[in-house]
């Protein structure tokens, strides 16, 4: 299979970063919403850079559709990181919503004691269910919601009980996915436009993981006693007992790679997370590596260009 970058970053996401930027220094929370299947993936490096020294709570959202032995070792993975608290939260525990508004006050202890008013900004990728865990917090719809990326175009303020303020976002990706991984992973859960990629590619990659760290729920789901190891093998094998023939009785592989990664966003398929801290620190020497490989390059075309002038005006002379 191979593997393209992919990348969506509409107009109103950059407007949104700089109005972010603007207002930042008036916040004393930033609260981060990420995707409890892919937490590394969908953390946004703007939030980081952003924030600054700021303190952040971390809210593993649909952790219902995760895998939760693999939840918990990311909570304190990041629980590990300096000024960051991580919560795991899930529509089925909507209840719990009170422990993101007490875990505020904790971290601003002063303010929550005088009666002050505490500021915090809510931010997060497209589709991570942002809005949703909004109209939670404020017991109210205040949010619009939606299956696809982007609803959230502006800000807004919603007042939140225990004397919080929060400022809502527009979802934000960032204007380069240098991980290759994260793109896909993004997309596969829903973080980017179904037109921003190809559809086939991205379930591709979804299956070669899947065939590796969840056989069981691959085999289980789509009825198939002896595993193949490839994703194009698996798409015959599991469109074949779907039913999914074309004309002639030959396969329809791209609805079955629909179907994998429709089941795959609502769970129908099993609680799965797609990456650990270990493939985090894996990738990420790998991107480090390609980053200093661009940069060399792009010096080497610099000194190449130099060079070219200095010989084009020693050739006038």
């Amino acid at each position: 299979m191979v593997k393209e970058t992919i990348q969506w970053f509409p107009g109103h996401m950059n407007k949104a970063r700089n109005e972010v930027k603007e207002i930042m220094p008036e916040m004393d929370i930033v609260i981060e919403v990420i995707d409890a299947r892919i937490p590394y993936s969908s953390e946004n490096p703007m939030v980081a850079a952003l924030r600054g020294q700021k303190p952040v709570i971390k809210i593993l959202n649909k952790a219902d559709l995760a895998d939760p032995a693999r939840t918990q070792i990311w909570l304190n993975h990041l629980e590990a990181q300096n000024g960051v608290k991580a919560i795991a939260f899930d529509d089925n525990k909507a209840d719990d919503v009170h422990k993101i508004i007490e875990l505020c006050k904790r971290i601003m202890p002063n303010k929550a004691e005088s009666g002050r008013q505490i500021k915090a900004m809510i931010m997060g990728i497209p589709n991570v269910g942002k809005s949703t865990l909004i109209n939670t917090l404020a017991g109210r719809s205040v949010a619009k919601t939606g299956n696809e990326p982007a609803v959230t175009k502006s800000q807004q303020l919603i007042k939140l009980d225990g004397g919080i303020m929060l400022y809502d976002t527009p979802g934000m990706l960032w204007p380069k996915v240098e991980n290759e991984h994260s793109g896909y992973r993004l997309a596969a859960t829903g973080g980017i436009r179904d037109t921003a990629f190809d559809f086939a590619d991205v379930a591709g990659y979804t299956a070669e993981y899947l065939i590796k760290d969840y056989p069981e729920l691959l085999k289980e789901r789509y009825k198939i006693e002896d595993l193949p190891q490839t994703d194009w093998e698996f798409f015959e094998v599991a469109g074949r007992n779907r039913g999914l023939l074309k004309k002639g009785g030959i396969v329809d592989t791209y609805r079955m790679s629909e179907i994998l990664i429709n089941e795959l966003r609502s769970g129908t398929l099993g609680r799965i997370t797609l990456e650990t801290p270990e493939m985090m620190a894996a990738e990420e020497e790998v991107v480090a590596q390609q980053r200093l490989e661009a940069e060399a390059k792009k010096e080497a075309k610099l000194e190449e260009k130099r060079l070219r002038k200095k010989r084009a005006r020693k050739n006038r002379k």
